[in-house]
């Protein structure tokens, strides 16, 4: 009987637990019509197989790499993203924080991966599929090619693993940004203003009485796209 998944196209955490699903051979489908993220669905996917180590030390160190990815990785990605995605506002001094934290994250990982292929092993474990996928929205919305090349190992790294079938199949194509993605004010100041024409004077009749209308209900807030995920077990 296949896993079900609900959450919402292009979602990061999504694609973890259907890769470690192509990886270890578990049939996932997703929900249809639901408009909703985490680590812990593609932990539940990838149990007893080889993705989470061969070896006690090898599981504590894929856990390791999970939690940086996480934390240090992601978080830092998610900070300096969400305001360009009009999600969080943006304070430029914040975006700076988290564009320096970025930079020493992949420092660190660069410099790993200067003597290794995989993150732990060799082979691919659920490690790399979530740092890869925390790669990910950087790579499509944030880091140029021009950033990226001071991290030479990194870009390496997750070149190989998109280019893997069981990526590929989940994430399709990546394509690299060639700018950071703008601001929502940067996106509207470029669109051409439309002219109105003065309005003939007229006679100004009185004004009427107000006439007080319902207040309307609150509109709902926009989702961030990079959360939220739910799998049903049979």
């Amino acid at each position: 009987m296949a896993l079900i998944m609900h959450s919402g196209p292009g979602n990061k955490n999504v694609y973890q637990a259907l890769i470690a699903a192509e990886y270890v051979g578990v049939d996932i489908k997703m929900a249809d019509n639901f408009q909703m993220g985490s680590n812990a669905i593609a932990y539940y996917v990838a149990r007893g197989s080889s993705l989470l180590g061969s070896s006690a030390v090898e599981c504590g160190q894929i856990e390791q790499w999970i939690a940086f990815s996480s934390f240090e990785l992601d978080a830092n990605l998610r900070g300096w993203v969400l305001p360009r995605l009009g999600y969080a506002n943006y304070i430029k001094p914040v975006e700076e924080s988290y564009v320096a934290n970025t930079k020493r994250v992949l420092t660190a990982l660069n410099t790993h991966l200067a003597t290794h292929t995989f993150l732990v092993g060799d082979s691919v474990t659920l490690a790399d599929i979530i740092t890869t996928c925390n790669l990910l929205y950087g790579i499509k919305m944030l880091m140029p090619k021009s950033f990226t090349s001071e991290y030479p190992n990194v870009e390496r790294y997750f070149w190989t693993m998109v280019d893997q079938p069981n990526f590929k199949k989940v994430i399709g194509e990546v394509k690299q940004v060639e700018a950071v993605l703008p601001l929502p004010s940067a996106k509207k100041s470029e669109q051409p203003k439309e002219v109105i024409p003065k309005a003939k004077p007229r006679n100004v009749e009185a004004p009427k009485p107000a006439v007080e209308e319902e207040e309307e209900a609150p509109k709902p807030k926009a989702k961030n796209p990079l959360d939220f995920c739910r799998i049903d077990i049979p």
